[in-house]
């Protein structure tokens, strides 16, 4: 059985958003997955971080983002965020002007299918878990999976602030995990995009028996999936990346380098100013 190529035929960026700079790891496992397709980047640090924040206020802000990508005619915008996720897109009841992808779908099924015990931990940020949006994804996917979950509120300060290996960050993380270890979790979600860095001390701290779950790469294959099936994949060659922050440029640039490395350009940097993608 021989199978067709895809349709490579509509060279508009992917565009991706999140409260600030977390988002990268999605937008690097999308650099790292589609290599032909651009990224338009929309880092909200001008009113991120969003974990703490009110859910309606949230669902305000990914509105505005997703509107502001639409502009800029991206094909598809993916929410690089657990909280916008858990606010806006997973409840359906917000309507977009382009498709949106979130990172809590792509993580749960992808965790529901690597546990062996039935139970699942998930980590996030103090917003995510209080929305409970993994509680309900998992019991919609698989009513037999235990969820447990944990807020980490000190990881995000930690990530942004290059400490990822120190033995504060270690101490700190075994305290948020013991309740997860002794739940006898298999299985761990990273809930929030900034975890990825935290790989190594959570990978050391609960052994090599449990399955740790990138939210950032599963979802960036649910968005090639998503390409494929719309026939939307671009052609090689398409053009650069660009990286929007609506605050601070240099500060932005600043901690995105420690998310791309040598992928950021200083000049691909805009700033829009607390203005941002909703014009006030």
């Amino acid at each position: 059985m021989s199978i067709a190529p895809p349709d490579r035929g509509d060279p508009r960026p992917i565009g991706v958003f999140d409260s600030g700079v977390g988002g990268l790891t999605v937008a690097r496992a999308l650099m790292d997955l589609l290599p032909d397709e651009r990224i338009v980047y929309f880092g909200d640090t001008a009113r991120g971080p969003y974990g703490p924040r009110a859910l309606d206020e949230v669902r305000t802000f990914t509105t505005e983002a997703v509107g502001w990508l639409a502009r800029a005619d991206v094909k598809l915008a993916v929410a690089a965020c657990n909280t916008a996720t858990a606010a806006a897109v997973e409840t359906g009841a917000t309507a977009f002007p382009v498709p949106v992808v979130g990172v809590i779908a792509p993580a749960v099924a992808a965790a529901v299918r690597a546990t062996r015990n039935g139970r699942v931990g998930v980590i996030g940020t103090e917003g995510t878990i209080a929305s409970c949006a993994y509680d309900r994804a998992v019991a919609e996917r698989a009513p037999d999976v235990k969820l447990l979950s944990q807020a980490c509120p000190r990881f995000v300060e930690l990530v942004e602030g290059g400490r990822t290996t120190d033995p504060e960050v270690l101490a700190v993380a075994a305290d948020y995990l013991a309740p997860l270890v002794a739940g006898d979790v298999d299985t761990l979600v990273l809930g929030c995009t900034h975890y990825p860095l935290l790989t190594g001390v959570l990978a050391h701290l609960l052994g090599p028996g449990v399955v740790l779950v990138s939210s950032a790469e599963e979802t960036a294959r649910r968005v090639f999936s998503d390409l494929v099936t719309r026939g939307w994949l671009a052609p090689p060659g398409t053009g650069g990346h660009r990286f929007v922050s609506s605050g601070d440029r240099d500060a932005f640039a600043r901690l995105a380098t420690r998310f791309l490395g040598p992928r950021l350009r200083p000049a691909d940097v805009v700033a829009l100013g607390w203005e941002g993608p909703c014009g006030r």
